[in-house]
C-alpha cells in the first residue's frame, strides 16, 4: 500500500523548511510566495526496530521498511477555489493525496514576512478551510447534472444525489469538513474526488517558547479540536538533520519533546487512516507492509501481490516477541507459538507471516 500525504498551507508558514527536515532534502526554501511551484517529492522509511532485530535474526542485509510519500504542495492563497495564485495546481495536487498535513504557522519572525502580514492561525485556518469547501461545492455542481440524469434510470443513484445535495447544503453554511470526513467509507469516496473528505493533520509550526509552553500549545489546539494536532519547530527539526541520533534526542528532551516531527506525523498519519503493518522475514530479506486495521489475513497478502490474495490458503503466523524469545522459527513452532490462520483471520500489528497460497 502507497501512501502518500501533501504537505499545505498559505505560503511562507514554513512548509518547505519542514519538508527539507522530514525527508532530509534540500529544496528551495525562500522568503517569498510561491517558491515551491511543482509539488517536491520524497519518500521517507517508516522506522522500525522490529525489522533490524529480524535481520539479525535470519542473518539478513537486505531491510526494506514501509514508506510514506511526502508531497510539497504549493502555498494556497485565499481565492485558490477561484483560479488565484496557483489555486488549480494547488488543489489538484491534493487530491492525489491520502491525507493532509496542514501547516499552520504560529511564530513570529519579521525576516519572513506573511501573506496577510500578520500573524494569526485561526485566520490561516480558516481560509485553508474555506478554499477546500468552495472546492468542493464547485465539483458538487459540476457532478449533480450528471447524477440527476443517471437517477432517472438508476433509482440507487437517487439515494447518492441526496447525499451530495446534503453534503453542499452543509458547506455551504461553512460546516468544516468534520461532517464530510464521517462518509469516507461512502461510495462518493469513489466516484467523487471531494477534498474534505480527507484526513486532515494539523501541525503548528512554532518557536522554541511555544514548544515548551503548555499554555500557548492549549490555546492553538482548541482551533481546531477535536481534529490531530502536532507541533513542531521546523528551525529546530532542520538543525536536527546533521545532529547524530544521540544528539538529536537529547535535544529533543531538552524541550520536552519524546519525537521528531517525523515520527509525529508518521504515528499520526497511521492513526487518522487506520492504518498498521506486519512483517515478513527470512534470509533473502525482512520487510514490512502497510496494511489498514481490520484487514484479513487475504487481504494482507494481496498487498504483496494480487496473485497471493486470489490465491489464498493459509497463513503461518507469530508474534514478533515470541519470536524474538525463541530465537527461531523452528524453536518457535516446536513450542506452539507458529500457528496457521485462515481466510477469516484479522491482521495484528506485530504479525510475522509468510503466506501460502495457489495460482
Amino acid at each position: 500500500m502507497s501512501l502518500s500525504i501533501g504537505i499545505v498551507g498559505l505560503p511562507n508558514v514554513g512548509k518547505s523548511t519542514l519538508f527539507n527536515a522530514l525527508t532530509n532534502n534540500n529544496i528551495l526554501a525562500a522568503n517569498y510566495p510561491f517558491a515551491t511551484i511543482e509539488p517536491n517529492t520524497g519518500i521517507v522509511p517508516v522506522p522500525d526496530d522490529r525489522l533490524n532485530k529480524l535481520a539479525k535474526l535470519y542473518d539478513t542485509t537486505k531491510i526494506i521498511p514501509a514508506t510514506i510519500t511526502f508531497l510539497d504542495i504549493a502555498g494556497l492563497v485565499a481565492g485558490a477555489s477561484k483560479g488565484e495564485g496557483l489555486g488549480n495546481k494547488f488543489l489538484a495536487n491534493i487530491r492525489q493525496c491520502d491525507a493532509i498535513v496542514h501547516i499552520v504557522r504560529a511564530f513570529h519572525d519579521d525576516n519572513v514576512i506573511h501573506v496577510s502580514e500578520i500573524i494569526n492561525p485561526r485566520d490561516d485556518i480558516d481560509i485553508i478551510n474555506t478554499e477546500l469547501m468552495l472546492a468542493d461545492i464547485q465539483t458538487i455542481d459540476n457532478y449533480v447534472p450528471k447524477i440527476q440524469k443517471e437517477a432517472k434510470a438508476d433509482p440507487k443513484k437517487h439515494d447518492e444525489l441526496e447525499y451530495l445535495l446534503e453534503i453542499k447544503a452543509n458547506l455551504n453554511k461553512g460546516i468544516i469538513p468534520k461532517f464530510i470526513r464521517s462518509i469516507a467509507n461512502h461510495n462518493l469516496k469513489s466516484s467523487l474526488p471531494l477534498l474534505t473528505i480527507k484526513p486532515v493533520i494539523y501541525a503548528f509550526n512554532v518557536d522554541e517558547d511555544t514548544l515548551v509552553s503548555h499554555e500557548k500549545k492549549s490555546a492553538l489546539t482548541e482551533l481546531v479540536a477535536p481534529e490531530k494536532c502536532i507541533f513542531v519547530c521546523a528551525k529546530l527539526e532542520d538543525e536536527l538533520k546533521a545532529l547524530s541520533p544521540e544528539d538529536s534526542a537529547e535535544l529533543l528532551e531538552s524541550y520536552g519533546v519524546v519525537e521528531t516531527g517525523l515520527l509525529q506525523l508518521i504515528h499520526t498519519s497511521y492513526d487518522i487512516l487506520g492504518l498498521q503493518s506486519y512483517l515478513t522475514a527470512g534470509p533473502l530479506e525482512v520487510r514490512a507492509w502497510t496494511i489498514n486495521k481490520g484487514a484479513t489475513a487475504p487481504q494482507a497478502a494481496g498487498v504483496i501481490h494480487g496473485d497471493f490474495e486470489r490465491g489464498f490458503i493459509a497463513a503461518e503466523i507469530i508474534d514478533f516477541d515470541d519470536l524474538i524469545s525463541s530465537g527461531s522459527k523452528t524453536a518457535a513452532r516446536a513450542t506452539g507459538k507458529l500457528r496457521t490462520e485462515g481466510k477469516t483471520y484479522v491482521m495484528q500489528p506485530n504479525d510475522v507471516v509468510e503466506f501460502r497460497f495457489n495460482v
